[in-house]
């Protein structure tokens, strides 16, 4: 019998659950399906989730706080159909970018950090398909 493997979403540890729960669902529009503030909420889009987990509840397994600069290297990796519409409609919600729309040789995409400097890349088209190449 084979073992088969589904990635159901993944967890990032915060400094404030409520902070990035308004991120993600005002700015973003994900769903909140488990709000467990101040401790732990999971948030949901599509089939996938991420859970929010505090630092203080992180820290009691060992965990080691990171800064907002080692966060920059983990990607939440979000994908739309029309990045350049997205980026003009999440500015106008208040998300920063910190790399607006451009091509890459792999996709067009842009870079936003969410309140605790975890990288939220936004994609045009499917992972890895640059969409405005041919």
């Amino acid at each position: 019998m084979k073992t088969e493997i589904r990635l159901e979403g993944f967890t990032l540890t915060v400094t404030n659950v409520k902070r990035s729960i308004d991120f993600y669902t005002k700015k973003l529009g994900f769903n909140c399906v488990v709000n467990a503030a101040p401790h732990f909420a999971m948030l949901k889009m599509g089939g996938s989730t991420i859970g929010l987990l505090a630092w203080t509840e992180a820290k009691k397994d060992g965990a080691a706080k990171t800064t907002a600069k080692h966060n920059r290297s983990i990607h939440v990796e979000l994908t739309t159909d029309n990045l350049d519409g997205l980026y003009q409609k999440l500015m106008k919600k208040g998300v920063k970018f910190h790399t607006p729309p451009h091509d890459e040789p792999w996709e067009r995409s842009a870079t936003a950090f969410d309140p605790d400097g975890y990288s939220v890349e936004f994609a045009q088209g499917r992972r890895g398909k640059n969409q405005t190449q041919k």
